[in-house]
């Protein structure tokens, strides 16, 4: 039996312990809370000198078990998150108040007003680290570096009630995507999710408002969003230069990028002109130049040993990296070179664009223009420049800004699959069987490489590796030049073009 009343306290507590509410704000909270729960009387208590998480979510799930057993709630994903939000966002600050915070702690350091705001992000439990806690992760040592590899377990699948109540809600258009401003402190339903806890910074970006925000599943520390304060579609242009830099300019201590603007070589949503940033090293980060080229400008041009096709800029000027990063995407977009299988267009359609990615190097400003081209043939229907079939048993889907700059996020799928394997590899199993056959020619390789192998800690450190590996592979094939002398000297030719 759930003490409801005990609960509640402990939430009240935590939330006062986290700087949520303040000790006079607990009767008024508690009221809040109990409202919610259909409750009609609450006794406030001492909880002890409980020492608490940084996340409320061992609270809330005793509430929501609570919930479930009082028929308040269908015992699904969904209908605990909606109500562990509403409960939540009880207890989360008003805007107000968070804008007034963080523009205080920004006139002491950038840094101070981030850790805030992403602090706020984990004590309302807008920011689910207890889920993203559970992805499986791990590096992996490749001719590239270090890449980070992420089997995403933390978004769980829908349930099967929860997709058929989410039919039975007539779409309001209202707000019109997941990224809108007007999800700040909406109620959400089965068709989209609550957002009573979240918070939005308002940001001036070249004389226009943008929304700082972090993402829900963070992939990366600090992994934020900067969000476009109208309902526009994707769209790299001079702009969007001038807002990247503007950004890293406000927060030295974060990169900001952009996935491309068009399909199959984007993200998930064009639908909303939005950025994705945070506080995290990634291999591309320490990418080498392989090649400086000719140009006086005061930038530093050069090639960089990565395997999708990215010239870095470097300078301590951001007028001119701006400059020569939209006389680059100019000059892209228009760009065709039949001896590698580059076009610009067919059929009327534009086919090439970039996924930009910008960081502050001690003083000095940096920007990487990773090439993109979505074209697609009978060969590969998906996309040329895209994971190649044999790969899709590992990556199938788009490669955007994340995985570009080298973390990889996998299905949740591959958990189970790649426990199989190795338990089949241990026993020498000849073959996987029939619900694994996406993977057979990938454990056939397996075998042959690693047949004299029988420590199963051991085999499942090699296919951690191997996946990585596969990773690697995949972004080679988003490369629109390969690395070879055929397409180095063809990316040489465009990036010295443009320089002349």
């Amino acid at each position: 039996m759930i003490d409801i009343n005990h609960e509640i306290n402990k939430l009240i507590s935590f939330a006062v312990n986290h700087k949520l509410i303040k000790n006079e704000d607990k009767i008024f909270s508690a009221n809040s809370l109990i409202g919610i729960l259909g409750l009609n009387s609450f006794n406030l208590e001492s909880v002890g000198e409980t020492t608490f998480s940084k996340s409320p979510d061992s609270i809330l799930s005793k509430i929501l078990d609570f919930a479930v057993e009082n028929n308040l709630i269908e015992n699904t994903e969904t209908e605990r998150d909606l109500l562990d939000t509403k409960l939540m966002g009880a207890l989360t600050p008003r805007p107000s108040d968070v804008i007034s915070e963080f523009e205080k702690l920004m006139k002491i350091s950038p840094v101070n007003a981030t850790d805030y705001f992403y602090g706020l992000g984990i004590s309302s439990n807008y920011i689910r680290s207890e889920r993203t806690a559970k992805n499986i992760c791990w590096k992996t040592k490749t001719d590239f570096g270090n890449l980070d590899i992420t089997i995403n377990i933390s978004k769980p699948e829908k349930d099967p009630r929860d997709i058929a109540k989410a039919k039975t809600i007539k779409s309001s258009g209202y707000p019109k995507c997941l990224l809108c401003k007007e999800n700040e402190g909406f109620y959400g339903h089965h068709g989209h999710p609550a957002r009573q806890n979240i918070r939005l910074i308002p940001i001036n970006l070249n004389g226009r408002k943008w929304y700082f925000q972090y993402s829900p599943y963070s992939y990366y520390n600090e992994h934020c969003i900067v969000l476009c304060e109208d309902h526009v579609p994707m769209k790299i242009s001079h702009e969007t230069f001038e807002n990247l830099l503007a950004f890293i300019e406000k927060f030295p201590h974060y990169f900001l990028g952009s996935n491309a603007d068009l399909p199959i070589v984007g993200g998930s949503i064009l639908s909303h002109d939005h950025y994705q940033g945070g506080r995290y090293v990634f291999a591309m980060d320490n990418a080498p130049i392989e090649k400086i080229y000719n140009y006086n400008d005061d930038v530093e041009v050069g090639r960089i040993k990565w395997p999708l096709s990215a010239i870095r800029l470097n300078s301590k000027n951001p007028e001119k990296i701006i400059k020569l990063s939209d006389r680059i995407l100019s000059a892209w977009r228009e760009y065709s070179d039949e001896s590698v299988g580059i076009f610009a267009y067919s059929d009327g359609e534009a086919h090439n664009t970039v996924t930009p990615i910008s960081r502050r190097k001690g003083e000095n400003y940096e920007m990487d223009l990773v090439l993109r081209n979505n074209r697609t043939t009978e060969e590969h229907p998906l996309g040329i420049f895209h994971p190649h079939s044999d790969v899709h048993h590992i990556k199938k889907e788009n490669i955007g800004l994340i995985e570009v700059m080298g973390l990889a996020v996998l299905p949740a799928r591959l958990k189970t699959s790649l426990e199989k394997i190795s338990e089949a590899l241990r026993d020498n199993k000849n073959s996987l069987p029939s619900e694994l056959e996406i993977h057979e020619n990938w454990y056939q390789y397996l075998r042959s490489k690693y047949e004299n192998l029988n420590d199963f800690d051991e085999i499942k450190n090699v296919i951690r590796s191997e996946v990585g590996h596969v990773f690697a592979r995949v972004l080679t094939d988003c490369g629109v030049y390969k690395r070879d002398s055929k397409g180095i000297e063809a990316f040489d030719k465009f990036t010295e073009g443009v320089l002349r």
